[in-house]
């Protein structure tokens, strides 16, 4: 399981148990920081995106330790003019380890499926009556081949409204 999510400014992928450096938190070491901005959940099965975070769904991490990231050095240079310069700069970073990946309905889609799975063969039912019944839907490859079982000839030169009337008389 994975979830794509933001941390400070920034969006990461993680997953459980992973080590991340992040911007530095205000949070102090040892303590447990939650996210509430999940973008994208990913259980493996099922794709679950935000629009544009989802609710209910958050990452538990838990701060490690806030430490100076590697040192990045700017120099210039003039040759034969005596100009030089040298800057530095240190990322101030903070090290996390994800604990938890939740999301919003994860406890009541597991408790029950079979439930779920009952449900859905007797809407697959009524959407196929529906669906014969409701020809403004179907292409015009599917209209004529529902004309040609109801015995209606010369559809080959009617369009899908005459094609609709007749099949709805």
């Amino acid at each position: 399981m994975y979830a794509i999510v933001e941390i400070a400014g920034q969006q990461f992928k993680v997953v459980q148990d992973q080590k991340l450096f992040v911007h530095r938190l205000a949070d102090k070491e040892g303590s447990k920081v939650s996210f509430d901005k999940v973008y994208l959940l990913d259980d493996g099965k099922k794709v679950t995106l935000g629009a544009p975070a989802i609710t209910g769904a958050s990452v538990e991490a838990k701060v490690v330790s806030h430490l100076k990231g590697d040192k990045v050095i700017v120099f210039k240079k003039k040759r034969r003019k005596g100009y030089r310069v040298k800057n530095g700069h240190r990322q101030a970073l903070t090290e996390l380890v994800i604990e938890k990946i939740q999301s919003s309905g994860a406890k009541a889609e597991k408790a029950t499926p079979a439930k779920a799975e009952k449900k859905v063969a007797p809407k697959k039912a009524a959407a196929k009556k529906a669906e014969a019944v409701d020809y403004s839907k179907l292409t015009v490859a599917e209209l004529k081949e529902a004309a040609k079982k109801q015995g209606i000839e010369g559809i080959s030169s009617m369009k899908k409204a005459d094609l609709i009337k007749a099949l709805s008389k």
